[in-house]
């Protein structure tokens, strides 16, 4: 099977589709700005918006009346683009978040805990702003293949890979696949306890590099199968040649010092599509213009390439922003245009190099572009590369397997914690209990390190969230710790399984409601299918916080512990 793109969608700081992206982008022309819609008393940090209030962009949507998270109205926006440009239906939704709702649950804190504004309470789920997406886009997709990876700045990259292995095994026909995430208080809050933060325009790969600017925004392409897109007479776009997604297994926000995460996703992206590191013309850098991440990766980029043989290298962060977890699908879009307008966009605002830093391009490049790698590096090692082509790349396809599970421990079983002293000190007790279940789960299977490690969950880590949120609101986002929002996020708990058993190997977190432990077997059954993996550890959690309980129970609601390791083999 060749996988072909027939329709792209954007928006961000520089566009709201694709003909404005491509002219800012062409013209050199940045969307970093001081705050204009984002409400928060620390404005004099520059972020990237989307130039529409919430307002606006429900006018242009045509829902004037729709109570919808701003992730979500970007991502109808540029889920809209890209269906009508392909001008077919599509079967499948895949679509990487971690704000989900939180701009509407901060927001309406308050009112949710006097019983007001009931009706919003549902978008905190990430999984729920996917929905919304895919329920507003006037076509008819099945309930279980609405999906939405949640592993921070990679969950789009994600989102594409699941939607080409559906297409590979048979469980699509034609995808709609990458992220939407909002600018919120809390996540900006979060990065600026981190101290991550720049408050002037970012400069990836820069010497005085100081920080990101984070951004928002949504970025999708609809797949399908090239056969069936000539059939159709589609105009293809360009096609996906390989992927990989591997675990850096190193530090919960950190990467290490060779990037060897980042090194091994890129490796196995190109082993599957065939290619060599010199095909490669231009990669789309993570960059985010950290100390960290920039020498990481340009350690990264040396490993695979060579010091002398470099392709040329930009990060469009300086254009955009950082969008989080929507960050690789507009990134993918971003390098479409490039392959269909012969182009490589500049790494602005580059000045001087370092020791260990790559040189990036600092000027549009006018030139064929033919093979592009693409990165999405997210919190946990969690480390996500896309190879595009503007040729037919053959994948192999495999009838659909189920796996055998051989296993299954949940916290009722696990009699002692199974937990050091030492590794314990900064875990929650949820994540302790997830520790002890997922090795006494994979002792029992006999299994030391699992090919693939798959979480699944409705609300995520509740207890660090609703920490850090409480914080932040009764604060007034001051005196703030980064641990709750370090361990907030969806995929903190996968990505802490695989630190503490040094798995390099695939990592993904799901959260689609009751839906997830589903999606979850949906990732792992095609990939045993494909042949990728023979094992996966599979774990369900949820979080039982009484704050969270007192608002949901305004609506009926409540939520439950649930610590559950699964082992599945291929048959």
């Amino acid at each position: 099977m060749k996988i072909a793109i027939t329709g792209i969608g954007i928006v961000s700081a520089i566009g709201c589709n694709c003909t404005q992206t491509l002219q800012s982008l062409l013209e050199q022309r940045s969307g970093i700005a001081p705050m204009r819609y984002l409400n928060s008393v620390h404005s004099d940090y520059l972020v990237g918006e989307v130039n529409l209030s919430n307002e606006e962009l429900r006018q242009r949507l045509g829902l004037n009346n729709a109570p919808l998270p701003r992730t979500s109205l970007l991502g109808i926006m540029a889920a809209r683009e890209a269906v009508a440009m392909c001008q077919a239906t599509c079967d499948a939704f895949i679509s990487g978040t971690t704000v989900g709702g939180m701009d509407l649950t901060e927001q309406h804190w308050h009112d949710y805990q006097s019983g007001k504004a009931t009706e919003n309470i549902r978008f905190h789920e990430a999984g729920e702003s996917t929905r919304a997406i895919a329920e507003h886009l006037s076509m008819t997709i099945p309930q279980s293949s609405v999906i939405t990876p949640s592993t921070a700045c990679s969950s789009a990259l994600n989102a594409i890979f699941l939607g080409c292995d559906m297409l590979r095994t048979g469980q699509a026909k034609r995808a709609i696949v990458g992220g939407a995430e909002s600018l919120s208080l809390f996540h900006f809050n979060g990065f600026r306890t981190l101290m991550i933060l720049d408050k002037q325009p970012c400069r990836p790969f820069d010497v005085n590099r100081n920080g990101l600017n984070l951004g928002e925004g949504a970025g999708y392409l609809v797949i399908e199968n090239e056969a069936d897109a000539i059939a159709r007479g589609a105009k293809i776009l360009g096609y996906v040649g390989g992927y990989a997604n591997t675990c850096d297994a190193y530090h919960q926000t950190a990467s290490s010092p060779e990037g060897k995460g980042a090194y091994l996703a890129m490796k196995s992206a190109l082993e599957m599509s065939g290619l060599q590191p010199s095909d490669i013309d231009y990669i789309n850098a993570h960059g985010t213009a950290t100390a960290n991440n920039d020498a990481s990766e340009s350690a990264s980029f040396e490993h695979l390439f060579g010091t002398q043989q470099l392709p040329a290298i930009s990060s469009t962060k300086a254009f955009t922003g950082h969008t989080t977890s929507a960050s690789g699908g507009i990134e993918a879009v971003i390098c479409v245009l490039a392959m269909n307008n012969g182009f490589i966009p500049a790494n602005l605002r580059w000045e001087q190099t370092a020791e260990g830093l790559i040189i990036p391009v600092t000027q549009t490049l006018h030139q064929p572009v033919h093979h592009v790698l693409c990165n999405a590096f997210g919190f946990g090692g969690n480390e996500s590369s896309l190879v595009l082509a503007d040729h037919g790349i053959e994948l192999s396809e495999a009838a659909l397997v189920e796996p055998i599970s051989v296993q299954t421990i949940d916290e009722q079983m696990v009699t002692k914690t199974l937990v050091t002293a030492s590794e314990a000190r900064r875990m929650t007790p949820q994540m302790r209990q997830l520790v002890s279940v997922a090795r006494q789960a994979l002792h029992n299977a006999g299994i030391d390190k699992p090919d693939a490690i798959v979480c699944a969950t409705q609300w995520g880590c509740m207890l660090q969230s609703m920490r850090f949120l409480q914080d932040m609101i009764v604060s007034g986002e001051q005196e703030l710790k980064p641990t709750p929002f370090i361990q907030s996020t969806h995929n903190a708990v996968a990505s802490l399984i695989a630190i503490l058993t040094g798995n390099h190997g695939y990592n993904n977190t799901y959260s689609q409601g009751q839906q997830s432990l589903a999606c979850a077997l949906t990732d792992i059954r095609s990939q045993m299918s494909l042949g990728r993996i023979s094992s996966a550890l599979v774990l369900e959690f949820d979080e039982q916080v009484a704050v969270w309980d007192e608002v949901l129970a305004h609506i009926g609601e409540q939520t439950h512990n649930i610590a559950r390791a699964r082992v599945y083999i291929k048959k």
